[in-house]
């Protein structure tokens, strides 16, 4: 039962991106599109969940000392695999994400749940403690591109809404700093707004 109150905490009382404000870099580098957020959250829930339960297994043969960069070894191997997936299956995603992808293995939301939890737990637990907060990541991300997609850009997973009016060319009258990295911030502010006043209720 404790394994699933950790999934869901992952998931909303302790979003990485929302609550514990983790993983700041690729939540407000690679959120332009709604695909993007989703691409980024998915390749990171991959990574947290296979080096979450590697750890678990291995935890007990990594001397103290080496640690942290066995960890980070780990971690490593796997963003390697999804990197070469990722540049076989899907090009564009990839292209788009671009040097997001490799910094995956610094993102201090893998390396933590390693350390705090993975390394102190077993593999069932690691493993669900993994997709909960890749999950909770991934939510986090795909809304927040979501919504700078379509106030940005008329569109959601690039297809067009229409919801805001023509110019005189036939385009549509979008917020432009949504697309921009000021848009972001707003974005994610009024997403951590929105998150604390709802726990508060």
């Amino acid at each position: 039962m404790n394994q699933w109150k950790n999934f869901i905490k992952g998931l909303f009382k302790e979003n990485p991106a929302l609550v514990l404000l983790l993983g700041l870099c690729p939540t407000l580098g690679t959120t332009t599109s709604a695909i993007n957020g989703l691409g980024m959250g998915l390749a990171t829930t991959f990574v947290l969940v296979m080096s979450n339960m590697v750890v678990s297994l291995v935890k007990n043969a990594i001397p103290d000392k080496v640690r942290i960069p066995s960890f980070i070894v780990i971690i490593a191997s796997f963003v390697t695999i999804v990197e070469m997936v990722m540049q076989a299956y899907t090009p564009e995603l990839f292209d788009s994400l671009g040097l997001f992808i490799p910094l995956i293995v610094v993102n201090c939301i893998i390396l933590g749940r390693a350390e705090a939890f993975a390394s102190k737990n077993n593999v069932a637990s690691s493993i669900i403690d993994g997709i909960g907060m890749g999950l909770g990541f991934a939510f986090a991300l795909t809304l927040l591109g979501g919504i700078r997609e379509i106030l940005g850009s008329g569109s959601l997973f690039g297809i067009n809404i229409p919801i805001f009016p023509l110019d005189a060319n036939g385009n549509p009258q979008t917020m432009l700093v949504f697309v921009l990295a000021p848009g972001a911030f707003l974005g994610l502010g009024y997403l951590i707004a929105i998150k604390n006043r709802l726990s508060k209720k």
